[in-house]
C-alpha cells in the first residue's frame, strides 16, 4: 500500500490561523470531490473556526477517563476504519491522555500515513524538539509538548501562515484567539512585539531552511551547476595563514547584512604541497567560523583556484571572499595568483571579494614543482619552453662567436627547464631539437646537417646525454616530491579524522560527510548485511539524494570485510585515492562499532540503575514494611485471643495501633508507587489555576495539630499546578521537617511572591544537612546519615522533587538561619505563561483539552 502524503501548516505562534488554512483546505479538498473528514480539530471557541467545521464529516472523538475527569481524543481506529482520502488533524505536537493508543498525536498520524491516508495537520514552530533552548531563551518558558524534527521535514509539503506582531496582537485584542478576561495577560507576556518577532523570524528561517534542503536536492538531481541567488551563501577561502581570522570576521559581516546569510569556510589542501598549513592554526579558525554561526569544510584539489570555484558552484554560492596575496612581488612570475584567477574565472553569476590584511606582500614559501599529475596547462609550457628554449637562441645569437660549449650550456639550461615544467618528454624533444641546431649553426660544416670534426660528434652526444640524465633526475624528483606532498596530505587528514574518531568527538554521519566533502562526491554511506547473502542495509549517509542500497550502484565501493561497504556517488576516483577510502572505510566501521558500544552501555547503565531501584526497594519492604505489620499483626492476636478479657480502654489503645500501623502502611506503599511512576515517566499533571490557600491546608492533615505554622498571605497570586501532586509534595516535605525538629519546635510553612514565581518555604529547626550532602538527600531511598527516625524508606524528597518538576517547578534545600534546613519549592506563577502553547492551553504543557482552564 503507498504510503500517504503529509502537508503541515506551520505557524510562529498561536492564533495566526493555522487551524482555519487546514480547514479551508478541507473545504476546497471536498468541493474536488476528494474524501476528506476531520480526525481532530479543536477550535478553542472561535466561532470563525468553529464555522469552518460546518459541511464537513467529523469521525467521532473517543472518550477516555482520567483523574476523575473525561476527555476526548483522536479515535485512530475509527479513522483507519473509515478509510478516507485525506484526514484532518490539529495540534500535532499534542500529548494523549494516559490510555491513548500513542503517547503523542504524531505518533497516530504515522500510523495514518502508513496505513495510506494523506493528512494535513497543524503545528507551531515552538514545538520542534531541536528549539526547545531556543524558545525557551525567548519566552522563558520550557516547552514540554514537542515533535521531532525529522518527522516534520519528511512532510511532502510545509506550508507557513504567517502574521506580523502588530496584527496578531489586534487579534488578540479583539478576542479573536482568547477569552476577554485572558487578553490583558496574554498580550503583556507571551504575545509581547519582541517575543512575537523572534518566533516569527525563527519560523521563517526553519522554512527556509527546508526549502534550500529541497533546491539542493533539486539542483543535484538535475545537474544544474549554474549558481541561483536565492539567498546569500558566502565562502570563504582559507589557506591556514594568520589572515585567515580576519577573512571570517570580514564574511561574517556580509552574512549579517543580508536575511538568512550563510558563511562556509574552506581550506583546499593541495596535493603537490605548495600552501603548508598550521593545523592548530586551521582549529582556531574552524572554531572561528563554527562561533560566528559558519561551518568549516576541508577539500583536496590540485587546482586550487577550480577547486574553489568547484565548491562555491556546489554549495549554490553567491560570493568568494579571498585575501590580498602573501607573495612578494617578484613571485608573480610563477603565475597571477589564486586570487586573480578566481576573479577571472568566477563568471558574472559570482561575486570575489579581495580582503586587504595586515600579511598582505610579507612572502610566502617558494613553489614547489608539481610532479606527476602536471595539469594540460603545464604540460604545455613545458613543450613550448622545450621547443623555443633551444630555436629562439639558435636563431638570435648564431651571429655571435659564444662558442660551441657555451652554446651547449645554454641549451642545457632550455632541457632543464622543460623537464621542470613539463616533465620527461618535453626534456627529451628540448635535448633532440638542441642536439640538431648545434649540429646545424654550430659545428663545421656551417648551416649544413653533416658533422667534419669527429670532437663535435663526440661533445654533441654527450650533450644529448647530459640532457636526457639531468631530465630523468629532474623529472623523477619532481615526482617523488609530488608523491611526498599527497601522502603528507593525505596523512594530515587522516591524523585529524582518526583523532577525532578516537576522542569520540565525529559521530558516522558527520565522518561520511567529510568523506564526500573531500573527495567532492554528491553522497557517502555505509552499507551493513547480516551475511553474505542477506540485504544491505544503510546503516549511516550523507550528501543530497536518496543513498545507493547496495554496493554495485555505487560509483565507489569500498569493502570492509565480508558484510560491510562504504560506497559513494557522484564520480570515478582514480586508484591512488582508494588508499585514503579504505582508512576512511575502517574509521567509519570504527565509529559504527562505537556508536553501538555506546548504545549497549546506555542500556546496561539503564538496567544497572533499574536493578539498583529494585534492590532497594526489596530491601526497604524486607526491613521498613515489616515493622507496621508486625504491629498491626501482634495487636489482631492479641484482639482475637480468648485467654484475655480486654477492658475498653486497651481495645481502644490496640484499635489505634492497628489504624497507625495502616496508616504508616500506606504511606510507605503511596510513595513506592509515586517513586515508580516517577521512574517509568508516566506522571502527567493537569495544570490549573490553584490558590495556594486551598491546598496547603490539606497537606498538613498528617501531622500532628501543634507542630506546623502556616503564614500564607491571601494576596498571593495563583500558581499554575496540579493541585493533586502540589499536595503531596508539601506533605511530604512537611512531615520530613516534622519528623527532624526537635520537640516543641513547630514546623513554619510561608509563601511569598518573586517576580514572575511563587515560594513556599518549609522551615525546620533540626540538625541540618551540610553543602556536600543537600543534593544526594534528593536521591531515591537516601536517609540522612543512614540513621532513619521513625518509619520511612527514603522516598519522600525524592517523590516532592520529582513532582515539582513535573509541574514546572523546582524544589531547592538551603540552611536555616541559626539552624536547621528550609526546603524551597518554587512555582510558576498563573500569569507567567501567559499563552497557550498549543492554542487555547495557555501555560499548559502536558494533554490540552477543552474542558481544562487555562492556567494564564
Amino acid at each position: 500500500m503507498a504510503r500517504g502524503k503529509l502537508r503541515i501548516y506551520l505557524g510562529a505562534a498561536p492564533g495566526v490561523g493555522k487551524t482555519y488554512a487546514m480547514l479551508s483546505e478541507g473545504h476546497r479538498r471536498v468541493e474536488r470531490g476528494t474524501d476528506c473528514v476531520v480526525a481532530f480539530v479543536e477550535h478553542h471557541g472561535r466561532p470563525r473556526t468553529e464555522a469552518m467545521l460546518d459541511g464537513l464529516e467529523e469521525v467521532p472523538r473517543r472518550e477516555l477517563e482520567y483523574r476523575g475527569g473525561v476527555f476526548t481524543e483522536m479515535d485512530v481506529d475509527a479513522v483507519l476504519t473509515r478509510r478516507p482520502q485525506v484526514a484532518l488533524v490539529d495540534e500535532l505536537a499534542h500529548t494523549n491522555v494516559p490510555g491513548s493508543r500513542n503517547a503523542k498525536r504524531w505518533q497516530d498520524v504515522e500510523e495514518l500515513l502508513a496505513a495510506g491516508t494523506d493528512v494535513i495537520s497543524t503545528v507551531n514552530i515552538q514545538h520542534l524538539e531541536s528549539l526547545g533552548d531556543v524558545v525557551e531563551s525567548i519566552t522563558g518558558v520550557r516547552q514540554r509538548e514537542t515533535v521531532p524534527d525529522e518527522f516534520v521535514r519528511r512532510a511532502d509539503q510545509i506550508e507557513l501562515v504567517d502574521m506580523s506582531p502588530q496584527a496578531l496582537r489586534r487579534r488578540m485584542a479583539h478576542g479573536n484567539i482568547h477569552r476577554p478576561d485572558k487578553v490583558d495577560a496574554a498580550l503583556s507576556n507571551y504575545f509581547r512585539p519582541g517575543n512575537l518577532a523572534a518566533l516569527r523570524e525563527l519560523a521563517l528561517l526553519w522554512v527556509a531552511d527546508r526549502v534550500d534542503a529541497y533546491l539542493k536536492q533539486y539542483r543535484s538531481e538535475h545537474r544544474v551547476s549554474a549558481i541561483w541567488g536565492s539567498r546569500e551563501r558566502i565562502v570563504v577561502g582559507l589557506t591556514g595563514g594568520p589572515e585567515g581570522r580576519t577573512l571570517i570576521r570580514r564574511a561574517a559581516r556580509l552574512a549579517e547584512k543580508g536575511a538568512g546569510g550563510e558563511v562556509l569556510a574552506v581550506y583546499i589542501a593541495r596535493s603537490d604541497g605548495l600552501t603548508s598549513a598550521s593545523p592548530k592554526e586551521l582549529a582556531v579558525q574552524r572554531t572561528l567560523a563554527e562561533d560566528l554561526g559558519g561551518t568549516f569544510h576541508h577539500v583536496v584539489g590540485d587546482d586550487i583556484p577550480a577547486a574553489l570555484l568547484d565548491f562555491a558552484r556546489g554549495v549554490n554560492a553567491t560570493q568568494i571572499v579571498l585575501g590580498s596575496s602573501r607573495r612578494k612581488a617578484w613571485q608573480y612570475v610563477f603565475g597571477p595568483g589564486v586570487g586573480a584567477t578566481v576573479a577571472r574565472e568566477s563568471g558574472p553569476d559570482l561575486d570575489v571579494h579581495i580582503v586587504t590584511h595586515e600579511e598582505v606582500a610579507k612572502g610566502r614559501g617558494l613553489p614547489v614543482a608539481r610532479g606527476a599529475r602536471l595539469g594540460r596547462n603545464r604540460i604545455i609550457r613545458g613543450w613550448l619552453v622545450g621547443l623555443a628554449g633551444p630555436v629562439v637562441p639558435a636563431v638570435l645569437l648564431n651571429t655571435v662567436p659564444l662558442g660551441l660549449a657555451n652554446v651547449m650550456l645554454l641549451f642545457l639550461t632550455a632541457t632543464v627547464a622543460a623537464a621542470l615544467l613539463g616533465g620527461l618528454l618535453p626534456a627529451l624533444a628540448s635535448a633532440a631539437v638542441g642536439s640538431l641546431l648545434l649540429n646545424y649553426y654550430y659545428t663545421e660544416p656551417l648551416y649544413r646537417w653533416t658533422i667534419a670534426d669527429p670532437r663535435n660528434i663526440v661533445a654533441i652526444v654527450i650533450f644529448v646525454g647530459v640532457g636526457v640524465s639531468v631530465a630523468s633526475v629532474v623529472d623523477l624528483a619532481a615526482r617523488r616530491t609530488h608523491q611526498a606532498a599527497r601522502l603528507r596530505a593525505e596523512s594530515e587528514i587522516l591524523s585529524y579524522l582518526a583523532g577525532n574518531v578516537l576522542r569520540g568527538e565525529t559521530g558516522l554521519e558527520a565522518l561520511l560527510e567529510r568523506v564526500r566533502e573531500t573527495f567532492g562526491m554528491e553522497s557517502a554511506a555505509l552499507l551493513e548485511r547480516e551475511s553474505d547473502r542477506g540485504p544491505w542495509t544503510c546503516v549511516g549517509d550523507a550528501g543530497v539524494g536518496r543513498p545507493v542500497q547496495r554496493p554495485e550502484d555505487a560509483d565507489v565501493d569500498v569493502p570492509v570485510g565480508d558484510h560491510v561497504a562504504l560506497v559513494l556517488t557522484g564520480r570515478v576516483l582514480p586508484a591512488e585515492d582508494r588508499r585514503v577510502l579504505a582508512a576512511f572505510a575502517a574509521q567509519a566501521v570504527v565509529a559504527l562499532d562505537r556508536r553501538r558500544l555506546q548504545e549497549e552501555a546506555d542500556q546496561a547503565r539503564a538496567l544497572a540503575e533499574g536493578n539498583r531501584i529494585r534492590t532497594a526497594l526489596l530491601a526497604a519492604v524486607s526491613h521498613d514494611l515489616r515493622t507496621p505489620l508486625a504491629g498491626i499483626k501482634a495487636a489482631v492476636s492479641s484482639l482475637r485471643s480468648d485467654d484475655v478479657e480486654w477492658s475498653g480502654e486497651d481495645e481502644a489503645e490496640l484499635l489505634a495501633a492497628i489504624e497507625e500501623g495502616a496508616d504508616r502502611l500506606d504511606h510507605l506503599v503511596g510513595n513506592l508507587l509515586d517513586v515508580s511512576r516517577l521512574q517509568t515517566g508516566t506522571v502527567t499533571p493537569v495544570i490549573r489555576e490553584t490558590d495556594l490557600d486551598e491546598v496547603v491546608p490539606m497537606a498538613l492533615g498528617g501531622v500532628p495539630e501543634d507542630s506546623a505554622e502556616l503564614d500564607i498571605p491571601e494576596t498571593l497570586p495563583m500558581v499554575a499546578v496540579d493541585a493533586g501532586l502540589l499536595e503531596r509534595s508539601v506533605a511530604n516535605l512537611v512531615e520530613n521537617a516534622v519528623k527532624y525538629s526537635p520537640d516543641g519546635e513547630p514546623v513554619l510553612v510561608s509563601a511569598s511572591a518573586v517576580t514572575d514565581r511563587v515560594e513556599i518555604r518549609v522551615v525546620d529547626r533540626g540538625p541540618g544537612v551540610p553543602d556536600e550532602a543537600k543534593e544526594r538527600i534528593f536521591a531515591p531511598f537516601q536517609r540522612y546519615g543512614d540513621a532513619p527516625r521513625g518509619a520511612g524508606v527514603g522516598l519522600g524528597l525524592a517523590v516532592a522533587r520529582g513532582f515539582a518538576e513535573a509541574m514546572g517547578g523546582t524544589l531547592t534545600a538551603e540552611d536555616t538561619p541559626g539552624g536547621g534546613l528550609t526546603m524551597v519549592l518554587t512555582l510558576r506563577a498563573a500569569g507567567s505563561c501567559a499563552e497557550p502553547f498549543d492554542e487555547g492551553a495557555a501555560g499548559e504543557e502536558l494533554p490540552v483539552h477543552p474542558e481544562r482552564q487555562a492556567a494564564c
